[in-house]
């Protein structure tokens, strides 16, 4: 091979791998500017607190700002629809909850399109619902609980957290699967929920375990069982459903993370590694630990596949139970 055949190939060689070294100097470089964490719910809220650890913890490790803008309104259709408009560079990212995929079948018409309009980064904890009844119910198991209600029907309501929310969603799976005659009873969080069936008023709910705990601790509610596949970390004593001889009522609820749709698939692989090395500091994980929620850091494969799954599974139980937005 003469010279100038040898260093045309060199030249070309170097050509060919400018766009990959483009490309790693970019990914290496991001962000140079401050990051919106668009989170759709309001202050205060566990997804708002787990947006809000997870910012300033990123804010450290890659020294640019990452700060949270509370978009509320419509079940988190309103701050969704913001970040699905958002630029697809990195810029701005969207924390969503479980409700992302039940407001495709609750919502006649939604401002995006939770398939197509953002790129998932992560699937990144989850939380399950517990079943509780007042201590002066004289079921001691889910069976009895069941029994129960099926030799008084129309006797009994449930509390839930809100009209569309997990823990709503949860107790009409529980209806429907088991032709329960129960009524619902919405409250605006899952705080006000648990203090109704702590004072009597309502005798049970689903609800998420971090306003539950506490009571359960206190002798003020029971604890019958999780809807989770494995036992709750913070309510180890507490049977699963499964084990309680009902596997088809089964269901968490879970924060994830999303980036506008088109988003470089470098970003969101240095989004995925850094999120998942910040939620296995061990301090991370203990406050995580006091919200209820499980650390599962998946990929984005697994967090797309799962929103297509929920999606379909979740839209069965609206439709079944006709549940309309507030």
């Amino acid at each position: 091979m003469n010279v100038d055949r040898r260093r045309f190939l060199h030249l070309a060689g170097m050509a060919a791998a400018l766009p990959a070294l483009s490309r790693t100097a970019l990914a290496e470089s991001y962000p140079t500017r401050p990051v919106r964490v668009i989170v759709p719910y309001a202050p205060g809220g566990v997804t708002d607190v787990f947006a809000r650890l997870v910012a300033q913890k990123l804010s450290e490790r890659l020294g640019r700002q990452f700060y949270v803008d509370n978009v509320v309104g419509a079940s988190g259709n309103i701050g969704t629809a913001q970040a699905a408009k958002a630029a697809a560079d990195g810029y701005t990212l969207l924390f969503p909850f479980s409700s992302y995929v039940v407001n495709p079948t609750l919502f006649a018409k939604l401002p995006y399109d939770p398939r197509a309009d953002f790129d998932p980064v992560m699937l990144a904890v989850t939380s399950t619902s517990v079943l509780c009844v007042n201590p002066s119910l004289p079921a001691k198991s889910i069976k009895e609980l069941v029994d129960l209600i099926r030799a008084n029907p129309g006797r009994y309501n449930f509390a839930s957290a809100g009209t569309g929310t997990q823990s709503h969603l949860a107790a009409e799976q529980f209806r429907l699967s088991l032709g329960l005659d129960l009524v619902h009873v919405p409250f605006k969080g899952g705080g006000p929920a648990v203090a109704s069936v702590v004072a009597g008023h309502t005798p049970l709910l689903f609800v998420a375990p971090a306003p539950a705990v506490p009571q359960i601790k206190e002798g003020n509610l029971r604890a019958l069982a999780v809807t989770s596949k494995e036992r709750s970390r913070i309510l180890p004593q507490v049977p699963t459903m499964t084990e309680a001889g009902f596997p088809h009522i089964e269901g968490d609820s879970w924060v994830g993370v999303l980036a506008p749709a088109g988003t470089r698939k470098d970003i969101i692989a240095l989004l995925n590694r850094e999120i998942a090395a910040i939620m296995a500091e061990p301090d991370v994980e203990e406050r995580l630990a006091t919200l209820g929620y499980e650390v599962l850091a998946s990929t984005p494969e697994e967090f797309a596949r799962r929103i297509g799954i929920e999606i379909e599974t979740w839209g069965k139980v609206v439709r079944a139970a006709n549940i309309q937005p507030e």
